[in-house]
């Protein structure tokens, strides 16, 4: 048995910007506040959160779409890979970024819904957020 959760949020940038953003290992590290090393092709591995993430991208559209096979240190050894769809449309007030995250091990769906909100959601808001510049 698997779970699945689907979840988006407005963040304040271009499509393109964070999807370049989501696939750089330094801009990743920078609005999660986790080390991540991004192999930015698809074939290409890929860690974040200080390697508690873990998986290979396995589609990429520019400013569009990235689909990546995706596991935390916290699914059972013998659990398979869940599946992550990333999906950036553009909103009047920036990307609405959809996540569609499924075969997620029994039991681990509503922990991970809160921390793709809490880790993700809210830290790329303040991330993406224009800057204000001094009076």
């Amino acid at each position: 048995m698997s779970e699945s959760i689907k979840l988006s949020a407005v963040v304040p940038a271009t499509p393109q910007r964070v999807y370049e953003a989501w696939m750089s290992s330094k801009e990743h590290a920078s609005f999660t506040g986790g080390a991540a090393v991004i192999t930015a092709r698809a074939g290409g591995k890929f860690t974040a959160w200080d390697g508690y993430i873990l998986g290979v991208t396995e589609a990429l559209e520019p400013g569009k779409r990235i689909v990546q096979s995706w596991r935390s240190t916290d699914f059972p050894a013998d659990a398979p890979d869940s599946r992550l769809e990333v999906l950036l449309e553009p909103s009047p007030r920036g990307t609405r970024v959809t996540l569609l995250h499924t075969n997620i091990p029994d039991g681990q769906a509503e922990e991970l819904k809160q921390g793709w909100k809490d880790y993700y959601f809210t830290p790329m808001k303040t991330y993406f957020a224009p800057r204000k510049s001094p009076a």
